[in-house]
């Protein structure tokens, strides 16, 4: 005997197979398992991390006799992986701009051995991170604990990474790359974003830099700082427009700052306090405060105010 329950679940199936049938973007199931896959896509930065970091983030579940070879298994596995990824990027890209598929595994290995041989040269970059964390930091007691436990480490890492995939107009494979480390961090950083050397988040959580963003050497922000664009209401009209600021060298910009707009240019040796809201350029050597707020104390029916002003 069929039960009630199982005439609805029979029904609903019903329905929601025809609603795949309507052609919209979300409904695509043609060759679902032969797509980009996320997962491995997270597993390939896992992987990634290791041979940046061969020290801190080594598989330590088995005993390994020789490290060199266990590195270099390492590698042979993360290109091959990538390899085939990007391929399917590559395809899909194709087929969205309904061009032909020739090439494109000639083209995907071209861009992982240049992407791997990229390594070193990302590993130097990173080393100048680590030194701007420890130098920057009071409260880091060594580069170990930056490596292993601050959050802007790991963003910049992954960033570097994706970076260079973005560079190589690889499709999809850097912006998910970044997001992952956005959805572990709460550190959103584009893979179009260009950084100097010794780039330092404090902290970090919710800051966001921008696709179009430029940074110098020796920058170091805080938490909530926003780099975005002035106004996204031009919406894809806006693609490869400019609509990020561009940040000099040594500037600082303390927690809560918004810096906005493709036109605004911080110069070198700025230094910005919290809070502020900026949408014009700033000459170099320039101080930003924001003057005149207000604490307000309360005692029982007695109020009292005091003005503040930022060092």
């Amino acid at each position: 005997m069929v039960s009630i329950i199982d005439e609805e679940v029979k029904s609903i199936t019903r329905e929601i197979l025809e609603d795949y049938t309507r052609g919209r973007d979300i409904d695509k199931m043609d060759d679902l398992f032969d797509q980009l896959d996320k997962d491995m896509i997270i597993q390939i930065i896992q992987k990634l991390l290791k041979i940046i970091y061969p020290g801190y983030y080594r598989d330590k579940t088995y005993k390994i006799y020789d490290v060199n070879n266990y590195l270099s298994l390492l590698i042979e596995d993360a290109m091959y992986n990538l390899n085939k990824q990007i391929a399917f990027v590559l395809k899909y890209e194709n087929h969205r701009e309904g061009k032909k598929e020739e090439g494109t595994e000639t083209r995907a290995r071209e861009k992982t051995v240049a992407f791997f041989q990229k390594i070193p040269q990302i590993r130097a970059f990173l080393e100048t991170d680590l030194q701007a964390a420890f130098d920057g930091d009071p409260a880091a007691y060594s580069k170990d604990e930056v490596i292993f436990a601050y959050p802007g480490m790991l963003a910049i890492t992954v960033y570097r990474l994706a970076h260079e995939l973005y560079l190589m107009n690889v499709p999809l494979i850097p912006r998910i790359m970044t997001e992952y480390a956005h959805d572990r961090t709460g550190i959103d950083i584009h893979p179009g974003a260009s950084i100097g050397k010794y780039f330092f988040i404090d902290h970090g959580t919710g800051i966001v830099i921008g696709e179009t963003t430029v940074i110098g050497d020796n920058v170091k922000i805080y938490q909530g700082v926003t780099l975005g664009a002035l106004s996204t209401r031009g919406g894809q009209k806006l693609r490869n427009v400019r609509r990020h600021p561009t940040i000099g060298d040594n500037v600082t910009i303390y927690s809560g700052t918004s810096i906005l707009g493709g036109e605004t240019k911080i110069g070198k040796d700025v230094v910005i306090g919290s809070n502020a809201f900026i949408t014009k350029s700033i000459p170099e050597g320039t101080k930003v405060t924001i003057k005149g707020q207000e604490l307000i104390y309360k005692y029982g029916n007695t109020e009292m105010m005091q003005a503040m002003e930022l060092e």
